[in-house]
């Protein structure tokens, strides 16, 4: 991103982290923890107004499993109760509280024990857990991310159409192609 954060790119005039946070508050889903990493303060100024629990990842330039653990330390340690997580990410400019809530509706309907966002030939983020993961996901290398235990687990996957979420904005030239 030539050094700018994409979290703070403009999508219909908010910051993406805010619009994706926006969406996953409006989805209702349970409690909402954010995991920020680089420009952790810069981010916690488009988000402070929303109820989540942010957590801040010092260790995020070891990669994504790093932040994903941090999180679920959270969770695990903080929110004991849990039956499930949703490993979602800021990047997918489409992402809407419905298909959260068609996430949370596959879960408790096929009983399945992980929950992922199918498209393009895949099936990938934002993902549910069910609580049987955690372990598996706390051991996950910090430069990998949920997709390991996904492909070790691949009987337990239902998937809930996601058309447009192989968009992600991981450079300038994928948030031009987004706003043409």
């Amino acid at each position: 991103m030539g050094g700018q954060s994409k979290q703070l790119l403009l999508i219909n005039g908010i910051p993406l982290l805010q619009k994706t946070v926006k969406e996953l508050v409006a989805a209702n889903t349970g409690e909402l923890v954010v995991v920020l990493g680089a420009n952790a303060e810069a981010h916690k100024k488009v988000i402070g107004d929303y109820p989540v629990r942010i957590i801040e990842n010092t260790d995020w330039q070891n990669g994504m499993g790093s932040s994903i653990k941090a999180g679920l330390k959270y969770i695990t340690d903080q929110l004991p109760e849990s039956k499930a997580v949703i490993i979602s990410v800021c990047d997918q400019p489409h992402l809407t509280s419905l298909h959260m809530k068609e996430l949370i509706r596959s879960y408790f309907k096929n009983k399945k024990s992980i929950v992922a966002s199918a498209y393009k030939n895949t099936v990938g983020v934002p993902v549910l857990f069910d609580r049987s993961h955690f372990e598996a996901l706390s051991k996950i290398q910090d430069e990998e991310g949920a997709k390991k235990v996904m492909q070790q687990n691949k009987n337990e996957i239902d998937s809930v159409s996601f058309p447009l979420g192989n968009i992600d904005l991981d450079s300038m030239e994928d948030y031009d192609t987004f706003n043409q």
